[in-house]
C-alpha cells in the first residue's frame, strides 16, 4: 500500500467520534445476530414457508441522513411473525458516509451485515470493501445465492450489466468469490420507475410571454440570448422583485451540465472522460471545452444574466428562490419536485451535446447500494435468506405497502389498493404518515437488502405507489413527461453496457493522487468562473492540468484502453 492511502487510513481510523458510533451501532455479540439461529433449518410444522430463524439482525447502513432507523411496531411484528426476524438498522455517516465507512472497516467491530453507497465500482467505498475482502473481514457470498429464489438470478447468464457482475460482484480477482452484493438492479434492461426529465427548466409565463417554446433552445448560445430576452422583459416574482434570468438548481449551487451540455467533455457518465473524433481517450483538461464553459459562464456572470451565487448557494435559499419565482431559467431540476407541483416551470431543451443532437441514453440497468457481511457473523445464511425474502413480491409488498387490512386491500389480481386514509394523511402531514413505517410513506428500511429486481408495475400493478387509487397522484410530473415527449425520445433510447472511466481507479498505483487532482480540477473550473478574465482563467486550468499530468493521468489513460480491450471490462462514455 503507498504511504499516501496508509495516511488517509490511520487519519480516518483516528476519528474517536465515528469509531463510538460504530460501538453503539454494534453492541454485544449476544444481543446481536452473531448468536446461534434458534431455526436455521428446515421451517417447523408451526412456522410459515417463510420462516428463517429466531433471532435479531442488526444492521450499520452508511448512508447517513437517507436511513430511518426506527421501525413501525406493527410491522416490525408482521416480520417477526413471518420470518423469526427482529431487525435492528443504524445508520452512520451523516457528515461523511466514507469516512464513516472506512474508520468502520478499521476498526473491524462490525454487526451483522453493512450497507453502502454504490453506484458503480468506481466509488471510492469498492476500494474500501476490496481491501477487506483481501484481508479476509468478508463471507463469501456466492455459494449463499445459489440456493435464494431471486438472488439467484444474480449468477445467471445476462441478468446483471457488466460493471455489476465483473466490477462489483464477481470480481476475477476474487475467483468466483463475492463479497459485496449490488442492489437496484432492474428485472430488464431499461427499466424506469418514473418517467423523469430533468435540466434546466423556464418559468411557463414568462417563455409564453417572450413567445418561446422552451423544447426550440438546443444550444448554450441560445440560452444566452434568450436570458438576454429575460433581463430586457424586467420580469418579477412574487415579491414583485426582478428576478435572476438564471438560477442555481433547486439542490443549490452546483455545476450540472444541463445547463451548457455543448460545451461539456465529461460525456455519458459525467467524470470528465470522453472519446475525441478519432476514438483516443481524453480527459476534458486535455481538450478546449474547460475553457470553453469558462467563457461561457463569465459571460452570463458579467452579463448579470445569472444569480452570482449560482455555484454556491444553500439549498434551502435555492428552493426558497423557486417557490417566490425568483428564477426565470432553474439551472437544473426534475419533474417530480415538491417546488413545482403546479407546473409553473417547464422543460428547457434537452441541449445538444459536443457529439451533435440530444439523444436519451441510460445504462442497460444501473445498480445502487450494496451490502456485505462481515466474517464475525454467524450463520450468514441467515441474513442471505432475509435478503432474499424482502426482494422477494411477498417481502416487498410488507416494506414498501405496509400491512393489510391496515394500510392497503388486495384487488381481485390481488395487487395492493392503498387505503384512501392513508394517502390522505401524506398528503396532509407526510411525517405522520412515515410513522406507518412502509416505503409509500418513506420508510425504506427494508431496501438495504431488498431493494432490488425491480418492476413494480409487473409485481404491484403500478409504477409507483399510490397510482392504482389515485390517478392523479403524478398527473403533473407525466404531463411534464408528454410536453417534453418523453416516449418518443425514450423509443430512441441509447442504452449501455459498461464501466465507467473511473471504476478502475481503485488499482491504479496512483489512484489516490489522482483522485485528488480530479476534485482539484473541479474545483479549479468553479473558481476560474470567477476571475477577471480569460487570461487568469487560463492560468487556473493549465495548473490544474499539470497537476493531473503530474498524479499519472496519461498513464491511467493508457490503463483505460487496455481494459476497453476486454469485453468483461467494456467502457462507456
Amino acid at each position: 500500500m503507498s504511504n499516501n492511502r496508509i495516511y488517509i487510513w490511520s487519519k480516518l481510523l483516528a476519528s474517536m467520534l465515528v469509531l463510538t458510533m460504530l460501538m453503539a451501532a454494534c453492541g454485544t455479540k449476544e444481543e446481536s445476530g452473531t448468536q446461534e439461529s434458534k431455526s436455521n433449518g428446515a421451517a417447523a410444522s408451526d412456522k410459515p414457508s417463510t420462516w428463517i430463524a429466531d433471532r435479531k439482525i442488526k444492521g450499520l447502513v452508511f448512508m447517513g441522513s437517507d436511513v430511518t432507523e426506527g421501525m413501525n411496531p406493527e410491522i416490525a411484528a408482521k416480520l417477526k411473525e413471518m420470518t423469526g426476524i427482529e431487525l435492528e438498522l443504524q445508520a452512520v455517516g451523516f457528515d461523511g458516509s466514507q469516512k464513516a465507512l472506512a474508520a468502520g472497516l478499521a476498526a473491524g467491530d462490525l454487526p451483522d451485515f453493512i450497507a453502502y453507497y454504490l453506484n458503480h465500482s468506481g466509488r471510492p467505498e469498492m476500494e474500501m470493501i476490496n481491501k477487506a475482502a483481501r484481508e479476509d473481514m468478508f463471507h463469501d457470498l456466492a455459494p449463499l445465492l445459489k440456493d435464494t429464489k431471486i438472488y439467484k438470478k444474480y449468477t445467471e447468464e445476462g441478468y446483471l450489466p457488466l460493471d455489476t457482475k465483473y466490477g462489483v460482484m464477481f470480481r476475477p480477482e476474487f475467483n468466483g468469490a463475492a463479497y459485496a452484493v449490488h442492489l437496484n438492479v432492474s428485472r430488464e434492461g431499461g427499466y424506469e420507475v418514473r418517467k423523469y426529465v430533468s435540466g434546466p427548466y423556464i418559468r411557463k409565463d414568462i417563455a409564453e410571454a417572450l413567445g418561446v417554446d422552451p423544447r426550440t433552445i438546443t444550444t448554450s448560445e441560445q440560452v444566452y440570448e434568450l436570458a438576454k430576452k429575460i433581463q430586457a422583459g424586467h420580469f418579477k416574482d412574487k415579491n414583485s422583485k426582478e428576478v435572476y434570468p438564471i438560477g442555481p438548481t433547486v439542490w443549490g449551487g452546483l455545476d450540472r451540465s444541463g445547463l451548457y451540455n455543448d460545451l461539456v467533455w465529461t460525456g455519458f457518465n459525467g467524470e470528465g472522460f470522453g472519446r475525441d473524433k478519432n476514438g483516443n481517450i481524453l480527459h476534458e483538461s486535455q481538450t478546449e471545452y474547460g475553457l470553453k464553459r469558462v467563457e461561457f459562464v463569465q459571460k452570463l456572470l458579467k452579463g448579470k444574466l445569472m444569480h452570482p451565487e449560482y455555484y454556491s448557494m444553500e439549498e434551502n435559499r435555492a428552493k426558497e428562490g423557486i417557490l417566490n419565482d425568483s428564477f426565470a431559467i432553474i439551472g437544473d431540476m426534475h419533474n417530480y419536485v415538491s417546488e413545482n407541483k403546479d407546473n409553473r416551470y417547464i422543460p428547457l431543451g434537452p441541449l445538444n451535446t459536443i457529439d451533435g443532437p440530444y439523444r436519451m441514453t441510460s445504462t442497460f440497468k444501473g445498480g445502487y447500494g450494496a451490502w456485505s457481511i462481515p466474517k464475525t457473523t454467524e450463520h450468514p445464511e441467515d441474513i442471505v435468506k432475509l435478503a432474499d425474502f424482502l426482494a422477494s413480491r411477498e417481502g416487498k409488498l410488507l416494506w414498501k405497502y405496509g400491512l393489510e387490512g391496515r394500510d392497503y386491500d388486495l384487488d381481485a389480481k390481488g395487487n395492493p389498493i392503498p387505503k384512501k386514509e392513508v394517502l390522505d394523511l401524506l398528503e396532509k402531514d407526510p411525517v405522520k404518515a412515515k410513522e406507518l413505517g412502509f416505503a409509500g410513506v418513506g420508510n425504506d428500511w427494508g431496501w438495504y437488502l431488498g431493494g432490488t429486481d425491480l418492476n413494480d408495475l409487473a409485481d404491484f400493478g403500478e409504477a409507483s405507489y399510490g397510482e392504482s387509487i389515485n390517478k392523479d397522484i403524478n398527473k403533473g410530473p407525466l404531463e411534464i413527461a408528454d410536453y417534453w415527449h418523453y416516449d418518443e425520445k425514450k423509443k430512441q433510447i441509447d442504452l449501455r453496457d459498461g464501466y465507467a472511466p473511473l471504476a478502475f481507479i481503485g488499482e491504479f498505483p496512483k489512484g489516490t493522487l489522482l483522485t485528488m487532482a480530479l476534485d482539484k480540477y473541479k474545483e479549479s473550473l468553479t473558481r476560474a468562473y470567477y476571475t477577471k478574465d480569460l487570461t487568469e482563467a487560463k492560468t487556473i486550468l493549465d495548473a490544474a492540468a499539470a497537476q493531473l499530468k503530474t498524479a499519472g493521468l496519461e498513464d491511467y489513460i493508457r490503463l483505460l484502453e487496455q481494459k476497453d480491450k476486454d469485453p468483461k471490462t467494456k467502457l462507456v462514455f
